[in-house]
């Protein structure tokens, strides 16, 4: 079971990719941990950004009921397997799996199967626990008590694998009833759909041990077993690679030391050469939750507080072949390792609670996320091939013909012609933006590379660019001709939280008719054909990708079902102060932007429109609120081109409307 679970993992990995394009997206590569986050934020952004930009998993935090308390270990204090937890009930994390399921995205179950609370006391779902008495479990369930010394860890295997971890009551997990008992928690969890677990502290049970459980375990979920090994301990980390994979924590160390203080230039060989186990077996991170804060192995590690020094390990990381990544998504600590959570959910309504001072979410940092999507684009090559520095901390190289990279970790610019392995062209640096859905034009930086596939790099002080095959303009399916010009809507609306502004749209049918267009045969005669030109707001982007007309049919076929039409994103002209960081259509896709002269609550479409499909650059528009008030009443707009009971709108301007109302106004960019 397990060697087959492992063989398919090095399949995802390292054979080559599914053949799709950039927007399609390639095979899933990496997984992220969504570190104390709930299930129902969770599900949320499984739906609205993991699944539409490729990740391929989310590990969660232990879902069993655990001791009551605010630091973050006391998820790994387990009192029974009910699935009751400070992340949600057991109907919200079944919720959850489903949902991200169908969004593509798999669910990793941190499971702490070693050991139980320490102590007395009630857990969470009110479960009663002490003297190594719990709802599951009795004193003979358990190794006698005693404890691991430091000394141990380097020559005393027995006692690592059979005294209590800083004092938790150590399972005997040799024993026929608690092998079943882990098991049915484990299959409760399989058949729910949980696709994996990573087994917490499994240095602390003997190899044979997790085998003998992991054999009772129904299917073939991945699995990966914490093993803090630096080295000269005396438990392994080979011992455990038969039962599936192993954390890599020198990968860390290792990592965090040539980043902080050491040259880049030395990483051309990073990996086995460095004494790590092989590439298949490996789980890698930059950082996890228990080395961030000092535990685990600890080391000279990078973390989100190093800025942008913390985004160019990772994409170092996600770029050079080795391994199964894992990226971390912290909450901000403030230096306090035993602090829990914030207080506050991760999606609230239309606001994104990320990159200030409660929850980080490295995973959505566009040099992170842009990086995961370049190693979901080059697992057909798993190699490195024109390796350049220069010596220092400037280094760049190919993943065959499907990807290039250049890291500048130095205080000034990288400015070198180098051989990119690509095929001539112009590609769009996918760590500032990539290319739009159109595939004709690139949201941020672009490289141009000649027949010979050498192209001039330059890349800012602490920067970093990447291009793969996919990313390469012109490479998206042909765009029709026709007269596509910029146009934006947009409508005044109050909504409240966890409601979204939708339009529909195009020309009547019955004056359509007029024109020659026999819409009841073939609606797209009377749609706009739309490319969307805003694709950074983490709640629409999933409803704008394959939403290529303005309609009136809804969801189109290659659209999400979730869609009630062309999604709009929130906008105000000013963003007050006391509403916290600001949020800019620019840089989050929605908040304060230019094009907004008017005030808060004016919900925006952005779009490049085929004006030649319009009558007279004119087109009809009606706004939807989605888990709102639905559809807007009659319009009785005035001084239009024929009768409608809808807003007019023009193609190549900016149209004005309120919700509701019959008021228009159009200005030109």
């Amino acid at each position: 079971m397990i060697k087959q679970s492992l063989k398919a993992l090095n399949t995802a990995l390292i054979t080559a990719g599914l053949g799709m394009s950039a927007q399609a997206l390639a095979a899933p590569t990496t997984f992220v941990h969504l570190f104390e986050w709930s299930w129902q934020d969770i599900a949320t952004e499984c739906e609205t950004f993991l699944g539409p930009k490729g990740y391929a998993a989310v590990q969660v935090s232990p879902p069993s009921e655990h001791i009551t308390g605010a630091p973050w270990w006391t998820r790994y204090q387990p009192v029974s397997y009910q699935l009751e937890s400070r992340s949600g009930t057991r109907a919200q994390f079944i919720d959850m799996v489903s949902r991200c399921k169908a969004a593509g995205v798999d669910i990793y179950v941190d499971a702490v199967i070693n050991h139980m609370a320490h102590g007395s006391g009630t857990g969470v779902a009110g479960s009663t626990f002490g003297d190594k008495h719990y709802p599951i479990y009795s004193p003979q369930d358990f190794h006698e008590t005693c404890a691991i010394n430091d000394a141990d860890y380097g020559n005393n295997a027995w006692r690592v694998q059979n005294c209590e971890l800083v004092g938790l009551a150590d399972l005997n997990t040799s024993a026929a009833y608690v092998q079943d008992t882990l098991a049915a928690y484990l299959n409760d969890l399989v058949g729910i759909g949980v696709a994996g677990f990573r087994l917490d502290a499994s240095k602390h049970m003997a190899s044979s041990d997790i085998a003998a459980i992991m054999n009772k375990v129904n299917g073939e979920p991945l699995v990966f077993q914490e093993v803090i090994d630096q080295g000269g301990q005396a438990v392994r980390a080979d011992e455990y690679f038969a039962n599936g994979l192993v954390t890599e924590f020198k990968y860390s160390t290792k990592l965090g030391d040539t980043f902080k203080s050491g040259k880049l230039a030395w990483l051309n060989s990073f990996g086995e050469a460095w004494g790590m186990m092989s590439s298949h077996l490996a789980v890698v991170f930059v950082d996890n939750h228990d080395n961030q804060r000092g535990h685990g192995g600890a080391g000279n590690v990078v973390t989100y507080e190093d800025g942008a020094l913390y985004d160019l390990a990772n994409v170092f990381m996600l770029a050079f072949p080795y391994g199964y990544p894992k990226v971390m998504s912290s909450y901000d600590f403030n230096h306090d390792g035993d602090a829990g959570p914030p207080g506050s959910t991760v999606h609230q309504g239309n606001t994104l609670n990320c990159f200030a001072n409660e929850w980080q979410c490295e995973h959505r940092r566009n040099m992170i996320a842009g990086a995961m999507e370049f190693r979901n684009n080059t697992t057909g090559h798993w190699t490195v091939n024109n390796w350049w520095d220069n010596g220092n901390n400037q280094i760049a190289f190919s993943r065959g013909d499907e990807g290039f990279v250049a890291i500048n970790r130095e205080g000034f610019g990288l400015n070198q012609t180098l051989q990119t392995g690509l095929a001539a062209g112009v590609y769009c640096d996918v760590l500032s933006g990539g290319k739009n859905t159109s595939g004709d034009a690139c949201l941020g930086d672009q490289i141009t590379v000649d027949q010979n596939g050498l192209a001039s790099i330059n890349v800012s002080a602490m920067n970093a660019v990447a291009i793969h095959h996919n990313s390469k303009l012109g490479d998206a399916p042909d765009v029709p001709a026709g007269d596509w010009q910029r146009t934006v809507v947009f409508i005044k609306a109050e909504t409240a939280a966890g409601q979204d502004l939708f339009v529909r749209g195009g020309l009547d049918h019955a004056f359509a008719a007029t024109l020659g267009r026999d819409c009841a045969q073939d609606p797209l005669q009377c749609a706009m054909p739309v490319r969307h030109n805003n694709l950074k707001n983490p709640t629409t982007q999933g409803w704008k990708q394959g939403d290529n007309y303005l309609d009136w049919q809804g969801s189109e076929s290659g659209q999400s079902a979730d869609a009630a039409g062309s999604a709009l994103d929130w906008t105000t002209n000013l963003w007050p102060a006391e509403w916290g960081t600001k949020a800019t259509v620019e840089s989050q896709g929605y908040g304060e932007t230019p094009l907004n002269q008017w005030g808060a609550h004016y919900w925006m479409l952005d779009v490049d429109m085929d004006c030649s499909q319009t009558h007279n650059g004119w087109f009809e528009i009606k706004a939807y609120v989605k888990n709102g008030q639905g559809w807007e009443g009659d319009i009785s707009q005035t001084n239009t081109p024929y009768s409608s009971n809808n807003h007019f709108a023009r193609c190549g301007q900016i149209s004005v409307f309120e919700f509701n109302q019959s008021t228009a106004t159009y200005t030109a960019f």
